[in-house]
């Protein structure tokens, strides 16, 4: 038995001694895990969302960035925390993906999670340095075909949805780059702005200020239509290589064994706090669109883009990581 089968049995044991308490939930701050660093888009969502949903649920929601592995080390320890409501994950769309770029995994993707509902869809955007001389998604196809294997991507881990998102473009491309991973946005947004990487497909929210003040040039989004954030920018599509889209999401899951009623309690407050006149001047300005489902549905729905993601790390000929 797994150590991670082990504690989803201990803390399925514990019901019965914290289901009287269900009635009160919550009455202590909950946690918040995001797998990724400070500063990411997912990040930035997990904040405005949770502030907000502190305020109607009268605790505080308290954001704990484990960063790391593509985000597993931040699954892992909501994937072994007691089921009580008062530890949760917001995580991006790399929770489809890892069961496909590791070999082995100390959790199960879907048997270990309980979807509450996605937050947002975020479109990727295509971020290059000015000094690079390329303009254009054709100028910078035209460069990797050029020189190939010469050009570098950033990327906020290996499978992550950035990464995927800039493999699905060099297939559709039929160009040759090599990923360069990171821990978070941040890191990579640094390094495509000091020139050492040559683009990145970055959520908004760490590089609109950066496009706006002209650091950084947006050649695409890779979302299937354009951003509301940058509606000049082109999609990859529009640029030039169709069958590039890719959809990245922000959404908030649980331990397995979570109560329903719980799950449905956070469900509702999602709900409401998108809502809100503030979350939405938030989503706003970082690009993103709110998108939720019930609870079942997402778990449909997560299951189904694990097998999707799975076709796609195939065809992009990536080895899991051990």
């Amino acid at each position: 038995m797994t150590s991670t089968r082990l504690a989803t049995l201990l803390a399925a044991a514990l019901l019965p001694a914290f289901a009287a308490a269900q009635g009160n939930y919550p009455n202590k701050p909950i946690r918040v895990v995001v797998p990724f660093a400070a500063g990411s888009t997912t990040d930035i969502i997990a904040r405005a969302i949770t502030d907000k949903m502190g305020q109607s649920m009268g605790q505080t929601l308290v954001v704990d960035n484990r960063g790391g592995a593509s985000g597993t080390i931040g699954q892992q320890a909501v994937a072994t925390a007691v089921p009580d409501g008062y530890t949760i994950m917001i995580h991006s769309s790399s929770h489809t993906v890892s069961p496909s770029t590791f070999a082995k995994l100390p959790f199960d993707t879907v048997a270990d999670f309980a979807g509450i509902t996605p937050i947002s869809s975020t479109p990727n955007v295509l971020v290059i340095s000015p000094a690079k001389g390329i303009k254009s998604v054709q100028e910078l196809v035209a460069r990797a075909k050029a020189e190939p294997g010469k050009l570098n991507f950033a990327s906020a881990g290996q499978g992550s949805a950035t990464h995927l998102n800039a493999e699905k473009f060099k297939m559709a491309a039929h160009i040759d780059a090599t990923n360069i991973p990171f821990k978070g946005s941040a890191e990579a947004v640094t390094e495509v702005l000091a020139g050492r990487v040559d683009y990145y497909f970055s959520p908004i929210a760490p590089v609109i200020g950066q496009i706006r003040d002209g650091q950084l040039l947006a050649l695409a989004v890779g979302s299937p239509k354009r951003a509301s954030a940058l509606p000049d920018v082109p999609t990859t599509a529009e640029g030039g290589v169709p069958g590039s889209e890719f959809n990245f999401w922000i959404g908030m899951m649980a331990p397995a064994k979570t109560p329903r009623e719980i799950v449905n309690r956070l469900h509702d407050e999602v709900l409401k706090a998108l809502a809100s006149p503030e979350v939405k001047e938030r989503f706003t300005k970082l690009g993103a669109d709110a998108w939720t489902m019930k609870p079942e549905e997402f778990d449909a729905y997560i299951k189904t883009e694990i097998q999707a993601n799975a076709k796609l790390v195939k065809a992009a000929g990536l080895s899991p990581s051990n």
